[in-house]
């Protein structure tokens, strides 16, 4: 009898708080990535930064996936991981790059613009079903955008821009992998987003090395490291809970990376950018939530 209860399925509200914490373990890995990568942005170029990136994740993960490797490496839609990869590199770079002028928690706030441009996408692109109240939403996300960014003021800089347009690329990215669907593994779709980031930043990097500070080093290998890390507690996350439980502990990303900021940087975010972070992280749980609504009455009415 005590084999059996311990091979027994665990409850859904351990599975489901396991899956909480895991997406919390991956915003904390995630933001601190990002806080090594603005300490690095100001004494490398963006390009060499976000090879380290790219290039010890996908070694991180061949190693991970080694004896399974030339299944993980099979796709049936090169060109559609290509596209995708591209939208995943043009996202982490130019939020990389906004780093050099920015806070941390300035340009993760704008770079969560992403959850409402992926369901505006998502309408436009793949024809899906939007009502007028998510759009109501998604309006009320770019307000907030503009508070933080302040186009025409004095504190106005095009540096801002750099995280909106990474947003836009990161819904590129979703909406590939939306296409994709489950015709790919996890795995397949997250080795080749690494491996082309990685072979597109290595053909560039000659024009922009800079020999590594011995002292650096550690920084170089962390970014790469963390980001696995945070691969696989993001994978954890959504394999142990429902994506519509998890998906809101997304948004403590604005609270790590105005910590970690303060912390690293003596940075602390103005009370304009505080009311901006605030209104676009409430117009993404609202579609949010409108989106599980409508996807749960879809599954009632099947």
């Amino acid at each position: 009898m005590t084999a059996t209860r311990t091979l027994a399925a665990p409850p859904l509200p351990a599975a489901t708080a396991r899956g909480i914490a895991m997406m919390l373990a991956a915003v904390v890995a995630f933001t601190v990535m990002d806080a090594l990568a603005k300490a690095l942005i100001g004494r490398y170029d963006t390009v060499q930064v976000v090879w380290a990136r790219y290039t010890v994740q996908t070694i991180g993960i061949a190693l991970w996936q080694a004896r399974r490797l030339g299944t993980v490496l099979r796709t049936a839609h090169p060109w559609l991981q290509v596209a995708r990869s591209a939208c995943q590199l043009g996202s982490t770079a130019m939020f990389f790059a906004a780093l050099r002028w920015i806070g941390l928690a300035e340009a993760t706030a704008i770079a969560d613009l992403s959850p409402v441009l992926i369901t505006l996408a998502a309408a436009l692109v793949l024809r899906e079903k939007i009502g007028p109240r998510r759009i109501a939403g998604v309006a009320a996300a770019f307000i907030g955008a503009l508070i933080i960014i302040r186009p025409g003021s004095a504190v106005f800089t095009p540096a801002s821009l750099l995280p909106l347009g990474g947003a836009l690329c990161y819904t590129g990215y979703a909406i590939i992998t939306r296409r994709i669907g489950q015709a790919e593994s996890v795995w397949t779709s997250l080795i080749y987003s690494t491996l082309i980031g990685a072979a597109m930043t290595t053909a560039a990097l000659p024009t922009v090395w800079r020999p590594i500070a011995p002292g650096d080093l550690w920084l170089f290998a962390g970014i790469g490291l963390i980001g696995v890390v945070a691969q696989v507690f993001l994978i954890r996350a959504f394999t142990w809970a429902e994506a519509s439980v998890v998906a809101p502990f997304g948004q403590t990303d604005l609270i790590f990376a105005a910590l970690w900021g303060l912390i690293f940087f003596g940075d602390w975010p103005d009370g304009w950018t505080i009311l901006g972070a605030l209104v676009i992280a409430g117009a993404g749980l609202y579609v949010w939530h409108r989106e599980t609504r409508a996807s749960r009455a879809r599954q009632d009415a099947g």
